[in-house]
């Protein structure tokens, strides 16, 4: 039976029991506010005064019990049909009522206070909560069930009235959250808190019962400790994993923690540094790294769950020829997250890793004996998730081929911030070099991968030994129903995503160098970059400047450091071009990845400064230096399309240099072309008539070049965040004005095929002459307008259709079409102008001033190196555990906006970048003159600016056509031989 507020009639809608595990989070978390907040932090007295009449003298701490089930709330729907179940009250080794903490019963009453529903009427019958309530005797032991923390007395009380709101329906938390200093989840500064759990004094709760014990280091140098996990936690796991072949049962009984104080390149057996996989003899297939900076939990719960998903993709196989033998497929994966730094870590991130198992407060160590610890790493083997919508995730016994796998974990957290390719490095020089994984992957935190996802990559590698690193598809996420399509910038992206992986990553594939595998979702055989790729890949970690000399990042000039924005494209290029070599790269069209995107105009144009500035810069340097490609070990075929695949990256580099005078000029002469009144042909201006058109054309042409030259004053002078409305401004001119030039376009097209006789051509025309009257110099409009509707519309629609996903072209084209100049006029502008903005170096860690030390001291006997650490009852681990849980689970709340940091960039850079810019714009004019003005008659050019126009158009137009069909062709291959190579995979 359900519990009905004093004095509320509720109706039957209350007489339905649910379980805690179906909460959602903010629900629970309500009740939860509710009950805890009589019953924390209050005197004897007060608690006295507020017993009910008749209470249970043997009720339990309510702390560590959970909350009572919400108000006609509704069960929702697990992800994917996940058991999302009680972590804290079940277990695989005691019955349905038993406390997975210490193995005793609680009975049935597995909600705690308030959750009147778990006991019947009385013999009188009286409903639970009312006066005169009979309590049955409780099934568990009193002093068992307590928490270690709280050693609180309190008698429970019915709600009252002023606890319920209208129709019986609990207040929310934000209803609680303030005038309430003494509640256990009052708001507070995260980042403290966080700092004060890690003190051990306060963890061991001041029972007085901890006791110390003395750990050996290894090698007399290596701080490696064994800590016990929540009983929770080790009990989730299944029992046919810890008994199962190859299992050990320190994996998920013991988290493992070593404080590496080395630099990565050091992180080797020699010195004395283990992963739990090499100890245990396992071969490691499969390495997925997912690489953290500052998200929050949900992006972060979001990338993990999707992962582990995706692992229960592999252990499920049922027909695999490598997967099944050799062991359980599981013992072949690890995932090892990496984050980029103490400070800029969401500290609410940690409570979900704990819950998880990988993570413990406490544990870590700032230095050793004095030697500052670089990296803090955990391994621990875990069958528990948390989902984006923040629900536990734990085996079901029930329904054993859904449940998520073992999942080998490795987290290295890093002391200092030290940029993303630092991460990598200890991906690959530290964890790899010990592992020596055969595919290793690589995901960035919020980016979630779809379902069989990282299997159809890895497939990708097994069935061609020659693959060398691949990708898949990654699209953004739309939110539910596409809601987060009526946002332009974000429907804007979407369709670059999308058209990126239906055109451009095909027609690479198709030459074997895909330009860039994105950070964000790709992988790459370990062997293949092993090497110069890495080398040079690695000249960018600012810790390595002082041992690289001038080939570090100190020594390198500002070309060179804004190569290293995407460094994902250095990978690429030296993989294809290893010396003696053949590797080639991929696109797997079968791998698909979810991610965010800016949805703001400063994140947006923040985010393309860095992507275009460092595209740019390593585009040159692939041209620069293709002659490597000959030293390679690529055969002839292979050789061919290389080259033709540097011819087309050539001209798209000279076309993006001058687009900025393209777009003016398309602009510009269109506008003339409709506007104009034209005696001879009869064409009247257009679309406000002969006399108001050429004056609102004019206006426009001002309005355009005033907002462009805006545009250098903002980029030159202002961060985006601090100008963002003008950005927004920006954006909105720039596609008013593109807007009508898609109108007027459509004006002139219409124009061209009921103006011009073009059935009479077709009729009576033949041979040479056809052609000159459909593509000549003089009277080829409607030519040129067919091939460009053809090359710029019909393949793009074509394509995608072929593709079999043509949505994006419905409700994202548009958007795109209008706001296309922008990407030119604002983000190119902002992009060149900060050419100098390259910020490197080490942040130093606040945060980690706030962790304890480990002193090596000598043991009795005054030989061996130990180190005294404070040894905890499982009871306190426990206890602490069930917080955790709730703050893992607690909704997310609003963070401040982030203080930018101050950057101190050298006066030689801004030189460059002042250079860089005047080349970019002299070019872009001189274009503009000689296409537009007469004024180069004098100068003994015979042709006036009305024949040098239409050449150029001729020119740009063709020069489209032949690069998009030189797409649509490569599309073509690689989806025949994407079809064909699924009736050969192996698995």
């Amino acid at each position: 039976m359900g519990f009905n507020p004093p004095g509320q009639d509720n109706g039957p809608n209350y007489d339905a029991p649910r379980e805690m595990q179906d909460l959602p989070a903010g629900q629970a978390r309500s009740n939860l506010a509710l009950s805890l907040q009589y019953h924390f932090r209050e005197s004897d007295e007060t608690a006295a005064a507020r017993v009910s009449p008749v209470s249970n003298p043997y009720e339990p701490d309510y702390d560590q019990l959970s909350p009572p089930p919400p108000l006609g709330a509704q069960r929702p729907v697990p992800e994917q049909n996940e058991s999302s179940r009680d972590l804290l009250h079940s277990s695989y080794q005691g019955s349905v009522g038993q406390n997975s903490f210490d193995g005793h019963s609680f009975g049935h009453n597995s909600y705690g206070p308030g959750a009147f529903g778990h006991y019947p009427a009385d013999q009188h019958g009286r409903m639970p909560g009312s006066p005169g309530y009979e309590y049955p005797e409780p099934e568990y032991d009193v002093e068992a069930s307590r928490l270690a923390e709280s050693r609180l007395s309190v008698m429970h009380r019915a709600p009252t009235m002023q606890d319920w709101g209208q129709n019986g329906e609990a207040l929310s938390v934000p209803d609680f959250a303030h005038g309430r200093p003494d509640s256990t989840y009052q708001e507070f500064d995260v980042d403290e808190s966080w700092m004060m759990r890690q003190q051990q004094n306060q963890l061991a709760g001041g029972l007085g019962r901890s006791k110390t014990r003395k750990v050996k280091l290894v090698q007399g140098s290596v701080l490696s400790i064994d800590y016990p996990v929540p009983s929770a936690i080790k009990n989730a796991v299944e029992p046919r994993y810890r008994s199962g072949p190859g299992s050990m049962e320190e994996e998920f009984t013991k988290m493992r923690y070593t404080a590496a104080t080395c630099d990565p390149n050091d992180f080797t057996l020699r010195n004395g540094f283990n992963l739990r996989p090499k100890m245990y003899n396992r071969h490691t297939e499969l390495l997925i790294a997912i690489t953290y900076y500052n998200e929050d939990k949900v992006l972060l719960a979001r990338t993990l769950h999707g992962t582990m998903q995706n692992i229960r993709d592999i252990v499920n196989l049922k027909r695999s020829k490598f997967w099944n033998k050799g062991g359980p497929a599981w013992q072949k994966i690890v995932v090892c997250l990496v984050f980029d730094g103490l400070d800029k870590v969401d500290k609410n991130v940690f409570d979900v890793l704990a819950t998880v198992g990988i993570y413990q407060d406490g544990v870590l160590k700032k230095d050793v004996n004095g030697k500052e610890t670089v990296a803090h790493i955990f391994e621990y083997t875990s069958q528990v998730s948390v989902t984006p919508d923040q629900q536990l995730v734990r085996p079901d016994p029930d329904k054993p081929h859904r449940n998520l796998p073992p999942v080998q974990f490795i987290f290295c957290l890093k002391q200092k911030n030290s940029k993303k390719i630092n991460s990598h490095r200890w991906l690959f020089n530290a964890f790899g070099r010990i592992l020596n994984p055969e595919v290793a992957i690589l995901i960035d935190a919020g980016t979630k991968p779809g379902p069989r996802a990282l299997l159809s990559l890895w497939e990708g590698f097994y069935n061609d030994r020659d693959l060398g690193g691949a990708c898949g598809e990654i699209h953004v996420m739309l939110g539910k129903g596409g809601k987060m399509l009526l946002n332009p910038l974000v429907a804007v992206q979407n369709f670059e995503y999308k058209i990126s992986n239906v055109l451009d990553k095909p027609l690479e594939s198709a030459f074997g160098y895909v330009s860039v595998l994105p950070g964000a979702f790709s992988a790459y055989r370990f062997r293949a970059i092993m090497g110069r790729p890495l080398e040079q890949y690695f000249h960018g970690d600012h810790t390595l400047s002082k041992s690289l000399g001038k080939k570090g990042i100190d020594g390198m000039n500002i070309f060179k450091k804004n190569m290293f924005l995407a460094e994902d494209r250095i990978l690429c290029f030296e993989l294809v071009a290893k010396a003696s070599q053949k590797w080639h790269l991929s696109y797997i069209k079968a791998s698909k990845g979810e991610t965010d995107v800016p949805e703001g105009a400063a994140e947006f144009i923040g985010q393309r400064r860095r992507w275009l500035n460092g595209s740019f810069a390593m585009s040159l340097y692939s041209l620069m230096h293709f002659g490597r490609m000959y030293g390679s070990g690529h055969n002839l075929i292979r050789l061919f399309f290389l080259h033709i695949q540097f011819v087309y990256n050539l001209v798209n580099v000279t076309f993006s240099w001058f687009s900025l005078a393209s777009f003016y000029l398309t602009t510009t002469i269109i506008m003339k072309l409709v506007g104009t009144p034209q005696v001879l042909s009869g064409y009247h201006g257009w679309p406000f008539g002969d006399t108001a058109t050429p004056i609102v054309n004019v206006l426009i042409k001002y309005i355009y070049i005033a907002f462009l030259v805006l545009q250098f004053v903002l980029a030159l002078g202002n961060r985006p965040k601090g100008a963002q409305y003008t950005y927004v401004l920006s954006f909105m001119v720039f596609g008013l004005i593109q807007l009508y030039l898609l109108v007027l376009t459509g004006y002139l097209v219409y124009r061209a095929f009921t103006g011009t006789p073009i059935e009479d051509q077709i009729s009576f025309a033949s041979g040479k002459a056809f052609f000159d009257s459909f593509f000549g110099s003089d009277t080829g409009v409607a030519g040129l307008i067919i091939i460009a509707l053809f090359t710029i519309y019909g393949l793009n629609y074509i394509a995608s259709f072929l593709y079999l996903d043509p949505w994006h072209m419905f409700h994202s084209f548009p958007q795109y079409l209008v706001l296309m100049s922008t990407y030119i006029n604002i983000l190119m502008v902002y992009a060149f102008n900060n050419w100098h903005d390259v910020s490197w170096g080490t942040k130093g860690s606040d945060t980690a001033e706030a962790l304890p030390s480990a002193m090596i001291v000598k043991d009795e006997k005054g030989k061996e190196a130990v180190v005294e650490e404070i040894e905890q009852e499982q009871e306190d681990i426990d206890s602490k555990f069930e917080k955790v849980v709730w703050r893992a689970l607690a909704p997310m709340s609003e963070m401040a906006e982030e203080k930018p940091e101050k950057k101190d960039v050298e006066d030689s850079y801004k030189s460059f970048r002042t250079g860089l810019v005047i080349l970019w714009l002299l070019c872009n004019i001189v274009l503009i003159v000689v296409v537009t003005t007469d004024d180069f008659i004098t100068l003994g050019v015979s042709k006036a600016s009305d024949v040098r126009t239409p050449t150029y158009f001729r020119v740009l137009l063709y020069s489209t056509a032949v690069l998009s069909i030189v797409r649509f062709f490569g599309f073509l291959w690689f989806i025949g031989r994407t079809g064909i190579m699924c009736c050969f995979a192996r698995r």
